[in-house]
């Protein structure tokens, strides 16, 4: 009770209710007048009457609007207090400005990122040419990427927010930087929000970990090859039946081991954005041909069956004839490896209606996948439990590879599964090379 008290006599003294106070005060003043003339006058007091309500009914609504207004302007400097508190103390930097790029909030992250002082930027407008000021140049090129030196964009054109990481390497600095558009109630365009993370301890720790992986991938590889070697000729020699199969073990494990490093140098090189990709005109069906004939005979040890649906008319595809290859072989042979006793795989290939894309569709009878596990399948170093019992060796980068290399063709992999029924992988690849990103970007995890 005393709150609401305390709550209203505040609003009273707000500089919203002065109005209704002079009001009370001008309204007073002519009571005192009508009054000291009706002593002289008995005959107007009717009107004397209907003046006191009118002025009380105006004194209501005055009194109201002024009440209304000095609530609501208490409740927007709350929220201003509130955006200050949370602007100053926010871990990120954060620059407010109008359509016009003047500048309304430059927080104190933002001095530290920049070097500058926020009376420096505050209410000024700034354009792609005050990069001609040295000490601006950090601070505009992060205002207007496209003037950055590096830029990767992690969202879609025209979509926001928009996403891009900005790389500064004579400042040896790594920014990420979200901005989105400040909309009034009706929707028009008030400003723009930029909210900006230095990622520079994280990109370097990210480098630090790549390149220890890479460096240690190729430090084995040399040996593994080696090894490999010495069991393949050992396998041509005329050996016991027990050395035999000591060799053809070793051949396998070394075989199995030597395609980890090699997963694992392919995926350091896809995160640094370095894989290497050449494209040109494929004819997709052929190339999907091939990939049958180099695991048919593995197919054939296991007992599985073959199928591949052919379009009417060849489908002509720009790719990376290499690395796709690479991809489908993954998805093919999985398909293979994870299927029951005298299974079958079913490919078909199809133009999507009224779509730039083609589906390659890779439909197995194996062993399915857990519902849950679906969203994780592609990401670094997963495999489904029932995949790990069924076949305990594995690494869980395949699908990641696999994904990656379908996104530098501008296209994607769908899944669908049942457990104990068997999977089917969708990969969607663009016929219009346009949809394909123009260079190869890293890739976060």
């Amino acid at each position: 009770m005393n709150n609401l008290k305390q709550k209203f006599l505040q609003y009273l003294k707000m500089p919203e209710m002065r109005i209704f106070w002079y009001f009370i005060s001008l309204a007073i003043i002519l009571f005192i007048i009508e009054g000291v003339t009706q002593a002289f006058y008995p005959q107007i007091f009717l009107i004397f009457i209907l003046n006191v309500i009118l002025f009380a009914a105006a004194a209501i609504f005055i009194f109201l609007i002024g009440f209304r207004l000095a609530k609501a302007n208490i409740e927007i400097k709350l929220k201003q207090n509130e955006f200050l508190s949370i602007v100053s103390t926010f871990q990120g930097a954060i620059i407010i400005y109008d359509p016009n790029f003047k500048i309304t909030v430059f927080n104190k992250i933002a001095e530290g990122i920049f070097g500058l002082r926020a009376d420096e930027i505050v209410g000024k407008i700034f354009s792609p040419e005050s990069i001609k000021e040295p000490r601006l140049k950090l601070f505009i090129q992060t205002m207007f990427p496209s003037l950055a030196p590096a830029i990767i964009k992690r969202s879609d054109p025209g979509a926001y927010p928009q996403i891009v990481d900005v790389s500064f390497g004579d400042h040896r600095l790594e920014l990420r930087v979200a901005t989105n558009k400040i909309l009034d109630f009706y929707g028009n365009l008030l400003g723009f929000v930029k909210i900006i993370t230095d990622r520079t301890r994280e990109v370097g720790l990210l480098r630090s970990k790549g390149e220890f992986i890479a460096v240690a991938a190729h430090q084995l590889r040399t040996p593994l090859i080696g090894i490999h070697w010495m069991f393949e000729n050992l396998e041509k020699e005329n050996l016991s039946d027990g050395a035999k199969s000591i060799v053809q073990s070793g051949l396998e494990q070394s075989a199995f081991v030597l395609k980890i490093v090699n997963d694992l140098l392919d995926v350091s090189q896809i995160e640094e954005g370095r894989f290497g990709f050449n494209f040109s005109r494929v004819n997709i069906v052929f190339l999907i041909e091939e990939i049958i004939g180099a695991v048919k005979n593995f197919a054939e040890e296991l007992g599985i069956k073959i199928y591949f649906q052919k379009p009417a008319e060849p489908i002509e595809l720009s790719i990376d004839a290499q690395k796709l290859g690479m991809a489908l072989y993954n998805v093919i042979d999985n398909a293979i490896r994870y299927n029951v006793k005298n299974g079958e795989v079913c490919i078909e290939i199809e133009r999507l209606q009224d779509k730039p894309y083609v589906q390659i569709s890779v439909k197995d009878t194996g062993i399915g996948i857990p519902s849950l596990d679906l969203n994780k399948l592609a990401t670094k170093f997963f495999r489904a439990e029932n995949a790990t019992k069924y076949i305990p060796n594995g690494f869980g980068l395949g699908l990641y590879i696999v994904k990656n290399i379908l996104k530098r063709h501008g296209g994607d992999i769908r899944i669908e599964s049942e457990i104990n029924r068997g999977s089917i992988f969708h990969i969607i690849l663009p016929t219009d090379a346009s949809l394909i990103p123009p260079k190869e970007i890293g890739i976060e995890e």
